[in-house]
């Protein structure tokens, strides 16, 4: 293609990685000869802000080309910014959503897309007004097991889905010193449990009726944190098919036999499942043989620079890329704002269930943003 999206990151701590897989090449392969691949064909970082010059100082060392600022307002003033990728904390997505918007940018946003249906109101009101598109950087997704267990599912080798199963389990006190404002002013069920809600709700559709339980553990109650950090959630779709999500932010350690994010699809042809940190994806052949695809060491350039379980650089690629081709080309994309604000009230009900103990229905929350 002759012209390649420009995207300017908003947060430059979580967004590092993306303005990383942007503009630094691809590392080869363990023991393969250098080569400067790009990770990406259709976007490019332009631009970076944040409001701490140490995070600016760091970006500018790795991408010196790029423009920065403390000042978002200058970065959406700039022609060259198409896109706008926020990764700031989640209350603060709804309002810099909105300013994108009305700027005439598109936006990728990081999961959670809001945190509240007031902040989903909002948006979703601001994307009518301007015409501006969204997509949800759901990251799991864009990680290799997960993209081998979709094209199985799209190409019909596991049949109709008649169960989902999904987790996210991981110890979170490194996440309250990096975070601090994750103790009083969000969720679990939308910062951890939004990954596996997310992949449950792309297998199931919509979703009718959530019924959830919460708990706190040990490590929640030492730091004071305010939500559950503990989450059983069954889901019942429009479809009548069903699935259940588990969240867990406290424990003391994970057995290596589980993977802290994976979703296990159980389908009329087959059985499947998808794992992340390692990238195995598992699934029944035909004859009922099981298969075992580990592309850890090929891939682990492209997604973790090497590193063995480092950050998302592959899968914030392949989002920001498919988005932007998406863009260019004038086709669909996934998750995008209405299957993001449909997810955000999924992840309400459960956290409204989750309180009460009993069942919520989802129809009177997307009513209440607009969707009804």
């Amino acid at each position: 293609m002759s012209r390649t999206i420009g995207i300017g990151i908003l947060g430059l701590h979580e967004g590092r990685t993306l303005l990383v897989a942007l503009n630094l090449p691809e590392p080869p392969p363990v023991g393969e000869n250098p080569a400067a691949v790009p990770r990406t064909r259709y976007a490019r970082a332009v631009a970076g802000c944040d409001l701490r010059p140490e995070k600016l100082a760091e970006a500018r060392r790795l991408a010196p080309d790029l423009f920065y600022t403390t000042d978002y307002a200058a970065m959406l003033a700039r022609p060259d910014v198409d896109v706008v990728a926020i990764y700031t904390p989640d209350a603060l997505h709804g309002q810099h959503i909105i300013q994108a918007f009305e700027a005439g940018k598109d936006v990728i946003c990081t999961k959670p897309l809001v945190n509240s249906l007031e902040d989903a109101r909002r948006v979703l009101e601001a994307s009518r007004r301007t015409g501006r598109r969204l997509m949800v950087g759901q990251s799991v997704r864009f990680f290799e097991p997960f993209i081998r267990q979709r094209q199985a599912f799209e190409r019909g080798e596991i049949g109709a889905v008649e169960l989902v199963d999904a987790h996210y389990i991981h110890r979170m006190d490194w996440y309250y010193a990096k975070s601090p404002w994750a103790v009083a002013s969000t969720d679990w069920i939308f910062l951890g449990v939004s990954h596996p809600l997310d992949l449950a709700r792309w297998y199931l559709g919509p979703i009718a009726e959530v019924h959830a339980y919460g708990t706190r553990s040990a490590l929640a109650a030492r730091y004071g944190v305010q939500s559950f950090d503990i989450y059983s959630v069954n889901l019942k779709a429009v479809s009548g098919q069903i699935g259940r999500v588990l969240g867990h932010y406290g424990l003391h350690e994970l057995p290596s036999a589980r993977n802290a994010i994976e979703l296990m699809l159980y389908g009329s042809a087959g059985s499947s499942l998808a794992q992340y940190h390692d990238m195995r994806y598992l699934h029944t052949a035909p004859d009922g043989t099981q298969i075992v695809e580990d592309p850890l060491y090929r891939k682990r350039a492209y997604y973790f620079n090497n590193e063995v379980h480092g950050m998302h650089y592959g899968e914030f690629a392949n989002y920001a890329d498919a988005f932007a081709r998406a863009l260019l080309e004038g086709t669909p994309y996934s998750p995008d704002l209405i299957e993001g604000l449909e997810t955000v009230c999924v992840m309400e009900a459960a956290r409204r269930s989750a309180s009460s103990g009993g069942p919520v229905a989802v129809a009177p929350l997307l009513a209440e943003i607009g969707l009804g």
